[in-house]
């Protein structure tokens, strides 16, 4: 009996140490794609120097198998918002965590800003680079190139916004095989998202992005209400009454733009919140906010989720 015992505890504590060794070892694969990637390996064009701010980069963040179904194939870049001027973390690192959660492999971008010294098109040109690196890396991480989206918050949502509507499908003739994918995304999610460049801009966007005398071509080029036409990809769309910061109007117009040329959204204007709240999962917010069970609604139709 003793001996069995002994046999008993011991096999427990064999399997204890295997399952110890396999997550420390999924941890470390978690840590390890969470390393900056840079989109051109020898230097984004239109570069101002070799500074941190001037590397344009993506981070994967792996998904989370899901319980017998494993990943979804989804992928998702993702654009934080900080008026062009800084990246808001919450926007990207929380967002791609969350979408983890649900079967999604996300990248999050860091893209060149107004406060570096950029203006368009180099925001763009980060952003379509983004997609087609991903799509070009397909296969490395077991994603399907057909379901890879985009998303973005604030000014963020305004380069998600203008990649939908200023998207091409590549050069068959580049001799960078990246270069050679499409940048438009399969879907969009636009969170309290700057959308127009005119009457309802975000200002301090605007000048960061255009600088602060824009020619009127430029001023409507980028204000991507304008800009939206029938292969326009479907899009989940979401704002705030409470939003003193960017009005509600940009998301209004979007859908507007949309409808008129029959792509698919959802469109969602909530009473609370408030500008930048992310997932409003912290303090000061007592509550999750209802938008994200919404758009995982919405990503199910989508077939991007489970």
């Amino acid at each position: 009996s003793k001996r069995k015992s002994g046999s008993d505890a011991l096999s427990k504590m064999k399997t204890l140490f295997a399952l110890v060794i396999l997550l420390s070892t999924l941890a470390l694969s978690h840590a390890e794609m969470q390393t900056a990637i840079p989109l051109w390996p020898d230097g984004a064009p239109g570069a101002l120097g070799t500074n941190a701010t001037d590397i344009p980069t993506l981070t994967p963040y792996l998904s989370d198998p899901i319980p017998q179904s494993g990943t979804t194939g989804a992928a998702m870049v993702i654009c934080p918002g900080g008026g062009y001027g800084m990246l808001a973390p919450h926007e990207g690192n929380d967002y791609a965590l969350w979408l983890n959660q649900h079967g999604v492999t996300c990248f999050v971008l860091k893209y060149r800003l107004g406060s570096s010294g950029y203006h368009h098109p180099a925001m763009l040109n980060d952003a379509a680079r983004a997609m087609r690196w991903v799509r070009a890396h397909a296969d490395d991480y077991k994603i399907d190139p057909h379901r890879v989206g985009i998303m973005g918050s604030s000014a963020g949502g305004h380069l998600a916004a203008t990649l939908l509507t200023h998207f091409d499908s590549g050069d068959t003739n580049a001799s960078d095989v990246i270069e050679r994918q499409s940048s438009r995304p399969d879907i969009g999610i636009l969170c309290y998202a700057v959308i127009s460049m005119g009457e309802f801009t975000h200002h301090g966007s605007k000048d960061n992005l255009l600088g602060k005398n824009p020619s009127p071509e430029l001023v409507k080029l980028l204000s991507n209400e304008l800009q939206v036409t029938t292969n326009t990809p479907p899009c989940f769309i979401w704002t705030t009454y409470e939003d003193t910061v960017v009005p509600l109007e940009n998301s209004l117009m979007f859908a507007e733009a949309l409808r008129k040329n029959h792509v698919p959204f959802d469109l969602h204007i909530y009473e609370k919140g408030g500008h930048g709240m992310g997932l409003a999962d912290k303090s000061p917010f007592a509550h999750p906010h209802p938008w994200a069970s919404d758009c995982l609604f919405w990503l199910k139709a989508q077939s991007f989720v489970n």
